[in-house]
């Protein structure tokens, strides 16, 4: 595991066998361990082998902290929480029942991901009612020894949190503060189905600005500083490529099927600027150009359709 500060962790959970996609953050106390997005149950050997590096266990995890419900960020929860008793988890009240029945999520991920699902994601096992802490946005948890402030942060999705710890001043930003290997200078939005929402994002971005923490902790990938400048260009990057996007869906040259096709080309060239080859492929491990292309083509047809107010 690599050090953040006293008691703050994190580790590589090497998705698909590759460093550098998945960070797992193990906020560490005498009491016990509370993670933030362990990552599917795909990668529950890598986080367990990380633990076990640094010294810690699976058996000690508290707490498990979900941004939100996606399989990449919430995949292993319950099987977490199967094998660990004394765990609960924390989760916004829009994600809390697929947690509990996650038979519905899992059905709209297969749409997506086919016979890919279990190679990629493992099982996602259900999380008992009873060991549920349900957030808003808005609350103030004690964890690992820590104190944590939580905010409502849609954009990527309508069930993400947030999390604030005052002491590290490092804010636990999930998707809604995008995506950024170690090396990159440049930041990426995820915008995969169906909740893509560019105002409510850029709401969300204000909320953690008001924080004025000191370090961003993103799951994809890592903790990053200098958080204004690293937001305003992750907010330039999605207003970009959400004009991309509108531009294709109103270019009626262009045949439907095509559409997605030259967003992702036009996407990868765009991207190539600023990013070697390997960061390329680790990115879009995580941010695969074609959900970004559904998000947010979701998002404009919604808008599009939409009856006037």
């Amino acid at each position: 595991m690599e050090t953040l500060s006293p008691g703050l962790r994190y580790a590589d959970v090497l998705f698909r066998q590759t460093s550098g996609v998945i960070a797992t953050a193990v906020l560490e106390h005498h009491d016990g361990l509370a993670l933030v997005d362990p990552g599917p149950t795909s990668c529950l050997p890598a986080l367990e082998a990380a633990l076990a590096e640094g010294g810690r266990a699976l058996d000690e995890v508290r707490a498990v902290l979900l941004t939100h419900i996606h399989l990449d960020h919430a995949g292993a929860t319950g099987t977490i929480l199967r094998r660990v008793p004394e765990a609960r988890v924390f989760v916004h009240a829009r994600g809390a029942r697929h947690m509990v029945d996650p038979a519905k999520l899992l059905a709209s991920a297969t749409q997506l991901y086919g016979d890919q699902m279990d190679a990629l994601w493992g099982a996602f096992e259900p999380v008992p009612e009873a060991r549920l802490r349900v957030l808003n946005g808005g609350e103030t948890l004690e964890v690992a020894g820590r104190t944590l402030d939580v905010a409502a942060t849609p954009g990527h999705a309508q069930h993400h949190v947030a999390y604030f710890d005052r002491v590290s001043r490092t804010a636990f930003v999930g998707d809604v503060g995008g995506c950024r290997t170690a090396s990159m200078s440049s930041v990426m939005p995820p915008t995969p189905p169906p909740d893509i929402d560019l105002e409510a994002w850029r709401d969300s971005v204000a909320r953690i600005l008001a924080w004025q923490p000191e370090t961003l902790f993103l799951t994809h990938f890592g903790p990053h500083g200098a958080p204004a400048h690293h937001l305003a260009v992750l907010m330039d990057r999605l207003d970009a490529l959400a004009r991309l996007a509108r531009e294709l869906l109103h270019d009626a040259t262009l045949p439907e099927a095509d559409r997605e096709a030259h967003y992702q080309e036009e996407a990868r060239r765009l991207r190539r600027r600023e990013l070697t080859d390997d960061e390329l492929r680790r990115l879009e491990l995580a941010v695969p150009l074609d959900m970004c292309w559904r998000g947010l083509a979701r998002y404009w047809t919604k808008r599009l359709t939409a009856p006037p107010a």
